[in-house]
């Protein structure tokens, strides 16, 4: 069985949209500033198509069917945010302000993690402190013990 030209069509347009909207559309090329920090913009990518046709009988061929259809397609690109990398210090700095709760939690999560990190850091640090100072203690416990 022979491909129906709609199916061309079809494949034509999506390849067309694959062409304009990569992965490099959403996640864009890093900048990196003079000072060191890169900045990677991220785009919000929304698109559609649509497609029809019909087989028209042919009058001058009575057992030929003849197809007549179109198709069409509409892109948009937003920028939505960029992220932000500096001294190893990752940000997401949002053009739009939050849409809905889940947009809160993704935008606070760079800052949530920053806090978990230097919470985990402290604690580390007060318990090497503490295993230095009994280190110390036993060792001037056997100290005085030997002399």
């Amino acid at each position: 069985m022979s491909e129906h030209p709609i199916e061309s069509m079809m494949d034509t347009t999506l390849n067309k949209i694959k062409e304009m909207a990569d992965v490099n559309t959403v996640v864009g090329d890093p900048i990196t500033t003079a000072d060191g920090t890169v900045i990677i913009p991220i785009s919000k990518v929304s698109y559609g198509f649509a497609s029809g046709g019909s087989d028209l009988p042919s009058k001058s061929q009575p057992n030929r069917e003849l197809f007549g259809g179109g198709t069409g397609a509409g892109i948009s690109i937003s920028p939505v945010a960029f992220l932000t990398i500096n001294d190893g210090n990752v940000r997401l700095l949002q053009l739009d302000p939050f849409n809905s709760s889940v947009d809160r939690i993704v935008g606070m999560a760079p800052g949530l993690m920053d806090a978990v990190t230097g919470l985990l850091n402290k604690n580390k640090k007060q318990k090497d402190a503490e295993k230095a100072a009994a280190a110390v203690e036993e060792a001037q416990a056997e100290k005085e013990g030997t002399v």
